[in-house]
């Protein structure tokens, strides 16, 4: 018998849920779509008719009678980052298993209510952590595994995003904390949830410096953007900024933010030098996890080139790994966090020996090759073997954003924040 899904929230993010059953319509069944934006629905209606799906369209407001009337199997959550929690603990609540989006919430209150809810109800909830999937990642899991740098005593990591993707988060409703929890919960949650699982340890204090100083009032000004709105398709700067981005240009973009405003007022193409954004750009972390290990950790949204650089210190000796990625913006079409030919590696540096380069794992598709094997793991019912620990649920959805939530204390507070004050059970 197929499995049934509902997916509420129909913006950027529920393409990787919506493929996935389509990829698996023999054993997936897509019975119900939820948005609080009528256009938006309207539109993942349509396509789901134009693919042959039986499918009934709810909105945010009739959510419970959908789950009383199409009574499915499982709720898939890709809605605005603050409001995970709400429709994760209702699912559970009335009896589905859940499989969020990342972050899995945004601060600690959320999350547990979270915990209580699937304590209560034994029902399990699931986060989509992509990039363990993708095997140049998977790979380093393994590396470690076998032990061949030794124990690991610190990491350093930095991640870049461009001046395509990066700019992208502050034009969206991501460029203010109460939506996103910012990019130490939103963006690097992706990038905690990897260092918890390459180390296969939680966090235990840290310690955050950010600020920004790129996408600011006063860059605008410097650029002479000085007749510039508060948003794009409007902006009488739109030939001299470099950073216009045109909503109407690609046929997603116009189809469900454009034409859908009419519903909710909502702008996706918002000005990134607005006064109103209250995210960092810049941003230093400080982690000590509770096997001993130091982090340091950076990230910056406005760097020449997308990606990541990483070096794990061992007792044997150094792994360094460096992924560059595609440039894309949310939602434009291409793929997204595809990783560039001839522009990763993976090297170990052992003590006093000669350094060597790993052949990497290689893949295609979005987010490294992950999204494709995080697709089957969800929707097939032929599950494979589980040896990387690769399947995240609600405890390393809570582990993954305890980090930038710690983060953006630490920064408002200048202090070093234990994860122990938030009395999550985590262990």
């Amino acid at each position: 018998m197929k499995k049934r899904y509902v997916v509420v929230g129909l913006g950027n993010r529920c393409g990787l849920f919506l493929d996935g059953i389509l990829q698996y319509r023999e054993e997936a069944d897509l019975v119900g779509l939820c948005d609080k934006n009528a256009g938006r629905l309207a539109l993942k209606m349509a396509w789901a008719q134009e693919k042959g799906f039986v499918c009934k369209g709810y909105t945010d407001s009739q959510f419970d009678a959908m789950i009383k009337e199409v009574k499915p199997d499982v709720v898939l959550v890709s809605t605005m980052d603050s409001t995970h929690h709400e429709y994760v603990c209702r699912a559970m609540e009335l009896g589905c298993d859940v499989v969020t989006e990342k972050p899995m919430t945004t601060d600690i209150k959320k999350c547990k209510q979270i915990f209580e809810m699937q304590n209560k109800t034994g029902k399990s909830c699931r986060v989509t952590f992509n990039y363990r999937y993708a095997p140049a990642r998977t790979q380093l899991k393994q590396i470690l595994m076998d032990g061949v740098i030794g124990e690991v005593l610190s990491v350093d990591f930095s991640w870049m995003l461009n001046t395509s993707h990066g700019a992208d988060y502050f034009r969206r409703w991501h460029r203010n904390k109460q939506n996103s929890g910012g990019l130490m919960v939103h963006k690097a949650t992706h990038h905690f949830d990897l260092m918890n699982w390459w180390l296969d340890s939680t966090p235990q204090k840290v310690f955050a410096q950010g600020s920004r100083r790129f996408y600011t009032p006063e860059r605008g000004d410097a650029l002479g953007l000085t007749k510039r709105t508060d948003r794009c398709f409007t902006c009488p700067e739109q030939k001299q900024c470099a950073f216009y981005f045109d909503i109407s240009k690609a046929k997603f973009h116009r189809e469900a933010f454009l034409e859908c405003e009419k519903y909710d007022g909502y702008h996706r193409d918002q000005c990134l030098f607005s006064s109103n954004i209250d995210i960092e750009d810049i941003m230093n972390v400080a982690v000590t996890y509770q096997n001993g290990v130091q982090m340091s950790y950076s990230l910056n949204a406005f760097c020449g080139w997308e990606g990541y650089q990483m070096a794990f210190n061992g007792t044997k000796g150094r792994l360094e790994h460096k992924c560059q990625e595609s440039v894309y913006v949310s939602g434009e079409g291409k793929v997204e966090g595809a990783i560039l030919e001839n522009s990763t590696y993976t090297r170990v540096y052992p003590i006093k020996a000669d350094p060597y380069d790993v052949k990497i794992w290689e893949a295609k598709g979005g987010h490294g090759g992950g999204d494709i094997l995080l697709q089957k793991d969800l929707f097939s019912s032929t599950k494979d073997a589980d040896p990387y620990s690769l399947r995240a649920n609600h405890i390393s959805g809570a582990k993954s954003i305890l980090t930038g939530i710690a983060a953006n204390i630490s920064m408002q507070e200048n202090r070093v924040v234990s994860i122990g004050e938030f009395g999550l059970p985590i262990q």
